[in-house]
């Protein structure tokens, strides 16, 4: 009789367990277009989590308007000056496509001039391909701009509940993750260091690359200085090559050109300061917001881009420090338990 109960219990039990993974994996297929939105979300939530209390509980404002204003706060302080170096970008972009045929040109001639120097003529092939790249370049640039929108709208909506309901998905998350309390409190605060520590230190250590990048293009007079400070900018956030991406071609494109002075300064300026600026202020960051190390960001930010896409550079370091911790969380809360059932 008590096989038999014992059987139905676990046969009970499988079955549950199994329909909440059937229904959990077609929900999470059908809702996979939001998954950046949601992720953008409790990257807000956790940035603005301490203020919300403070505003709530301590000077006692209500809680939809305490979400409302600091939704507002984040948009203009953090999205807007996004927006509008994106704008900066998208306007050169779509110049770029509108007059591709001149530049294919003008790449041709210099392609001509460049292999007259060095002895090697270039395959015009490569330069006739990039013409197909740039025509099929501003629809995707415009297909990106619209998911962008949609993902903001939906990050927000899903982040006023957040914030709205902050105590009691706390809560809930606290009673049902089946962990020590210890470990869920490790768990917690592991998860916030690196998020603050990503979603703070990356965009900073851009910005600032970006700046030092301004201030040599303005010196050494580089045309258009603010699209290559946009560029830089963005670029620096990408792992291992950074900013690299950026000032390394145009060194080359201004000795090319015959600016030989320019090509030099800027090859100084850019694999001296800007590099020693990444460097130093990297170690600086990450030593006051959260002791990362290095490579947990680099493959972390890799991996993030290509499952995420921008949030990526969030959310991959945090997938790689989540694994390593929990593997710490798994020795603590079971092979240690072993370890002490034996002894």
């Amino acid at each position: 009789m008590n096989n038999s109960t014992i059987d139905n219990n676990l046969l009970k039990q499988i079955f549950f367990i199994a329909v909440i993974l059937f229904l959990g994996i077609v929900l999470f297929r059908e809702l996979l277009f939001f998954l950046s939105a949601f992720l953008g979300s409790v990257t807000f939530y956790v940035l603005l989590r301490n203020r919300m209390i403070h505003l709530t509980e301590k000077k006692g404002w209500g809680p939809a308007t305490a979400a409302g204003s600091l939704m507002l706060l984040s948009f203009f302080v953090i999205l807007v000056p996004l927006g509008l170096l994106g704008n900066i970008l998208y306007s050169k972009v779509s110049y770029v496509v509108s007059h591709s045929a001149e530049l294919i040109a003008s790449l041709r001639i210099a392609a001509e001039k460049i292999g007259d120097k060095i002895g090697y003529k270039i395959d015009p092939t490569a330069i006739n391909r990039l013409g197909s790249f740039l025509a099929a370049l501003l629809p995707k640039v415009l297909g990106v701009t619209f998911n962008t929108i949609t993902q903001v709208a939906s990050m927000y909506f899903i982040l006023y509940f957040m914030l709205v309901n902050g105590r009691r998905m706390e809560r809930g998350l606290y009673e049902h993750i089946p962990l020590k309390d210890s470990n869920v409190e490790l768990l917690g605060s592991e998860l916030k260091n690196i998020i603050v520590s990503n979603s703070i230190g990356i965009p900073l250590i851009a910005i600032v690359q970006g700046i030092v990048g301004l201030i040599g293009y303005l010196v050494i007079g580089i045309p258009e200085p603010w699209l290559w400070f946009v560029a830089t900018t963005i670029a620096a956030m990408l792992p291992v090559v950074g900013a690299a991406i950026i000032y390394g071609p145009l060194t080359i494109m201004l000795f090319a050109q015959g600016h030989t002075g320019k090509g030099i300064a800027m090859a100084i300026w850019g694999f001296g300061v800007i590099g020693l600026v990444d460097n130093v202020f990297r170690l600086l960051v990450n030593k006051r917001l959260g002791d990362i190390h290095p490579l947990v960001t680099i493959f972390g930010v890799v991996i993030g881009v290509q499952l995420f896409g921008f949030i990526g550079l969030i959310f991959g370091p945090l997938l790689i420090a989540l694994f390593i911790l929990l593997l710490r969380i798994y020795s603590s809360e079971f092979i240690v338990k072993k370890r002490e059932i034996t002894r």
